[in-house]
């Protein structure tokens, strides 16, 4: 909106509101009209509750919210980026795709690579293990959805879990929560094997829903909660009973199937696409190659019938 002028001065817009760390609010103007109208999305403001800086690898949607969760105080790394040799100490929370994950490890010394904290998507344990890193570093469940760079987060929270769903384990775990918790997001610290199922949970509906959203032209999440509840209830299934035979120390609490369909339906505008498959369906179709090698039957048919 443009601010009022005296004749002979150049005219105003309005482009921003910020909240200041003393509760002040800051208005600024510009001679410029914005491309975009301001109001159109709510812009995430930086936490008046003083949380522990960070470094954020990647500037993207995810770590940009991260940023702003912070009290100004982070460095934020991106793709080239070394971290200097004075960085401040404490987590460094990977922000990046899977398949720049290698070069990330890579760039960070030795010595500080076990302040790492992967919020990435997928199955990450043969990564990690490879790498040395299975014992040393944090890992984070994030269903806290941005929709665009710049937006507030939407919490991760649905009707069988009201109380949210991302978690976190792990050597820097209570600091991002901290962070999380003091921007009004909920996350919770949990121990090795209580994390373990909640990753497995979440690999399955991502591959669950990606999968059949993708093979119905890429409806979203929630056209396929609608219109294919009982194909995606089938394949989460079978991946279930897959992880559970593959791994036996891992158990899902009852209600698998509901918690995973109402998650979808929280972020039903969510499009569907098969991305990352050797981070994710591909460690599916490695139990299927698995057990299909000694002439044992697929645990995972509906999978693989829709995978070729």
């Amino acid at each position: 909106r443009a601010a009022a002028t005296e004749v002979g001065r150049p005219q105003l817009y309005f482009v921003a509101r910020e909240e200041c760390a003393d509760g002040s609010i800051l208005f600024r103007f510009a001679e410029e009209k914005p491309a975009k109208p301001m109001g159109e999305h709510k812009q995430a403001a930086r936490s008046n509750k003083k949380v522990q800086p960070i470094v954020i690898v990647g500037s993207g949607r995810i770590g940009t919210a991260l940023e702003a969760m912070g009290n100004g105080e982070d460095l934020v790394l991106r793709r080239g980026d070394t971290l200097p040799a004075d960085a401040l100490e404490g987590p460094i929370v990977v922000c990046t795709r899977n398949d720049v994950l290698d070069d990330v490890v890579s760039s960070i010394p030795e010595d500080r690579r076990s302040d790492l904290v992967f919020l990435q998507n997928g199955i990450l344990e043969p990564w990690l293990i490879d790498k040395g890193l299975e014992r040393s570093c944090t890992q984070m469940l994030a269903y806290f959805a941005v929709s665009k760079l710049g937006e507030e987060p939407v919490d991760g929270k649905t009707e069988m879990n009201p109380e949210g769903l991302t978690s976190i384990y792990g050597k820097h775990a209570d600091a991002v929560a901290e962070r999380l918790h003091a921007s009004g997001m909920s996350c919770k610290v949990l121990g090795k094997a209580d994390f373990k199922v909640q990753m497995y949970e979440k690999l399955i509906w991502i591959c669950a829903f990606m999968i059949v959203g993708a093979t119905h032209g890429g409806c979203t999440v929630g056209d396929v909660c609608e219109h294919h509840r009982k194909e995606v209830g089938g394949i989460i299934r079978e991946l279930k009973s897959a992880v559970e035979e593959d791994d036996r120390a891992t158990k899902f609490p009852d209600q698998l199937e509901e918690r995973l369909v109402a998650y979808a339906k929280s972020v039903a505008h969510f499009p569907t696409a098969m991305k990352e498959f050797e981070w994710r369906n591909g460690f599916f179709y490695d139990i299927t190659q698995k057990e299909t090698k000694y002439g044992r039957p697929d645990p995972c048919p509906l999978h693989t019938k829709l995978l070729f």
